[in-house]
């Protein structure tokens, strides 16, 4: 049996760096300007670049070409993902309707980055109010309360991605 063959570091890099050059960084954004690819995230070692490109629409300030092309560190270590029957014990604890993401998208609590938030926990809402916005596809879409009730939790950091049918609210109801 041949022995297996080990890739070959990239010149002018030691092999025992596992990190991003400004060469690398460089042919992503590449990548990412010849293709319809609007985000990418790539972690190597220690190190991830993120690179998104395009404007937020509905969403003034946000507008820019590329953001993030810089190489940053990453956490020296990622927390312990919950597993999904904690999550949902931890859930079945707290009285109340969680209000999910239809979507995978980027949420986002008031309508502009210069604009007061839709709600704060304890406000008052009533079915149909918006309670946030996730953008999908460039797509801005009011996310609604579903019940009378009064925010108890605020479960999803501003500006930060959310998945398909994560908790974004509980609402206690009237």
């Amino acid at each position: 049996m041949a022995p297996r063959s080990r890739p070959q570091p990239q010149a002018g890099r030691p092999e025992s760096e596992s990190g991003f050059s400004m060469e690398d960084v460089k042919k992503l954004v590449a990548l990412v300007e010849r293709s319809d690819v609007t985000h990418i995230a790539w972690q190597r070692g220690a190190e991830k670049v993120v690179i998104r490109r395009g404007s937020s629409p509905g969403r003034p300030g946000l507008a820019r070409r590329l953001v993030d092309a810089e190489p940053v560190a990453a956490p020296a270590a990622a927390p312990a993902a919950v597993p999904a029957a904690s999550a949902e014990a931890a859930a079945a604890d707290k009285p109340g309707v969680y209000v999910n993401s239809p979507f995978v998208g980027t949420f986002y609590r008031s309508p502009s980055p210069d604009s007061p938030t839709f709600v704060e926990v304890g406000a008052k809402v009533k079915k149909g109010q918006t309670l946030c916005i996730v953008e999908a596809m460039k797509l801005m879409n009011e996310i609604e309360s579903e019940v009378d009730g009064t925010v108890a939790e605020i479960l999803v950091q501003n500006a930060t991605p959310v998945e398909f049918g994560e908790p974004l609210f509980r609402i206690e109801p009237a």
